[in-house]
């Protein structure tokens, strides 16, 4: 079974609220985006998909919803390592903070120094780098003291 790790980041509240597999799929339109919640492989995630409830450690399905519904966090950029070795858990996340931060800024229109908003990632497991076909990284917004309802891109907060 591969799975893939979600790290907190320090402006992501770490408490959660984790609610059984609603066991269905999420349903998609043509053009990619999500219509229906439900269960989202998280080797499948996109940008711009929100998930409902933050699922710390390693996952294999995350509850996602439409960005119109209440949710947690978005997928708001993706990062993807060279091939290689796997460079080490402590290296994977280092590189995962700086990359998604510096895609922050486009995304949200204010630098993360300034934001209330907060950063964390999907980031590969060595067993699902090992197995040859995970290095990307899911970079995620979202706002530690509140859920939101609507894209965060351009929120400016």
């Amino acid at each position: 079974m591969r799975t893939r790790q979600l790290a907190l980041g320090s402006a992501i509240a770490a408490t959660t609220l984790l609610l059984g597999a609603c066991g269905q799929s999420e349903t998609r339109d043509e053009s990619g985006e999500i219509t229906s919640g439900g269960d989202t492989d998280v080797f499948t995630l996109q940008v711009g998909d929100c998930l409902s409830t933050v699922e710390t450690g390693e996952v294999n399905d995350v509850p996602t919803v439409p960005c119109s519904e209440t949710h947690q966090l978005e997928v708001f950029g993706e990062y993807t390592f060279a091939d290689g070795d796997y460079p080490g858990d402590e290296s994977i996340s280092t590189t995962a903070e700086q990359e998604c931060v510096a895609l922050f800024d486009a995304f949200v229109g204010l630098s993360y120094e300034e934001s209330e908003l907060g950063v964390t990632y999907y980031t590969p497991t060595q067993e699902s780098w090992e197995s040859g076909d995970d290095r990307l990284v899911s970079c995620l917004v979202g706002d530690p003291s509140q859920d939101v309802t609507g894209s965060l891109e351009g929120a400016a907060y």
